[in-house]
């Protein structure tokens, strides 16, 4: 008997030092005095797009004067300013080569994208760029008077359209349309803003699409009722 009542009271000792008594409990408090931080370096990989050199035609003139280049070719002539965070050099062999000039988050983001823009001057001004589109509709055409894109997309009048500088348009069956030119950025934009006037609906998929675009249809309220 004596021994078990030694043996509580041992048990209640152990548990009054380690969990403190009910009424308050005891915290051990550490002094801090330095708090280190760890020091990460994230280093920016280099695209794969921007570190492929640019092959320059024997047709084309390059200028480099800064981070301005200058691009002239049988078709055309091209300009652009670089950014500080890229850097254009070329190399004795004749290719060119856009790098980074800053290790940043931008500067990798910058790599690709000037080093795509930099191949379509070089390609634009030699061999040229075209897109493609096709107006679908009973009694959708196109036709061209002089510098002027005229299309019948069935509103009550004719959508007439001037044809910018360094833009060759083409008419080919009433029904297609050719933009090209030297100027990648310009042909797209001049493409799009025909293909806005009358976009294809999903249902029958009339309007002016591109020729390579593939319209996704929609079943019909005759569909759903079978």
């Amino acid at each position: 008997m004596a021994s078990s009542i030694t043996s509580s009271l041992q048990t209640s000792n152990l548990r009054s030092a380690f969990l403190g008594e009910r009424n308050g409990f005891s915290v051990c408090s550490v002094s801090v005095t330095h708090v280190g931080f760890l020091k990460k370096t994230i280093e920016c990989k280099e695209s794969r797009i921007g570190k492929q050199p640019i092959e320059v035609p024997s047709n084309v003139s390059i200028k480099l004067e800064g981070q301005a280049l200058e691009v002239k070719g049988p078709l055309g002539q091209l300009s652009m300013t670089y950014p500080r965070e890229v850097l254009l050099q070329k190399e004795d062999s004749g290719f060119l080569r856009v790098r980074k000039a800053l290790e940043t988050r931008r500067a990798n983001q910058m790599h690709g994208l000037f080093r795509t823009l930099t191949d379509n001057m070089v390609v634009g001004v030699s061999k040229g760029f075209e897109k493609r589109l096709q107006l679908v509709g009973v009694g959708y055409r196109a036709t061209l008077e002089g510098r002027i894109l005229v299309l019948s997309l069935g509103f009550s009048h004719p959508v007439r359209m001037d044809i910018p500088d360094g833009i060759q348009v083409k008419v080919e069956e009433n029904t297609r349309v050719v933009v090209s030119g030297y100027d990648k950025s310009a042909i797209g934009q001049f493409a799009a803003s025909i293909r806005k006037w009358r976009p294809p609906e999903p249902y029958k998929g009339k309007g002016v699409k591109y020729a390579d675009e593939i319209i996704r249809r929609k079943e019909g309220k005759a569909g759903k009722k079978k």
